[in-house]
């Protein structure tokens, strides 16, 4: 990395942090989906906290995938279709870990996910 992109990397770090204690100035915490690269921005340039969870579940017939596909490597396809969990994201106020770890908690519970596990766990 040159001096010129460590700068400008710096000065989006800053501008992502500025931005977050604004929000945070007013939420607790944040709801997101999950692994988006936006929402990785802003974990990975500030060191905000953040808990991956499961909502819910979702049946697909197909995997999936964030990246662009390959045509010669398609996706496998699934039949019959496949129970999968589906997740969301809480991102949470610095050094704050304790409240994100009980709202994801008591979410989990909500979404009534909490008990559920894979055959042979």
């Amino acid at each position: 990395m040159s001096a010129v992109d460590f700068v400008q990397a710096d000065r989006f770090r800053r501008k992502v942090a500025s931005e977050m204690a604004r929000v945070f100035s007013e939420v607790d915490l944040l709801l997101v989906p999950s692994l988006h690269d936006e929402m990785l921005t802003i974990t990975n340039f500030t060191g905000h906290p953040s808990l991956t969870l499961r909502a819910g579940f979702i049946e697909v017939s197909e995997a999936r995938s964030d990246w662009a596909p390959d045509p010669r490597n398609p996706l496998p396809k699934f039949s019959p279709p496949r129970r999968v969990p589906h997740g969301v994201t809480l991102i949470g106020r610095l050094f704050d870990e304790g409240t994100l770890g009980r709202a994801g908690i008591a979410l989990e519970r909500a979404f009534g996910v909490n008990e559920e596990r894979p055959p042979g766990f």
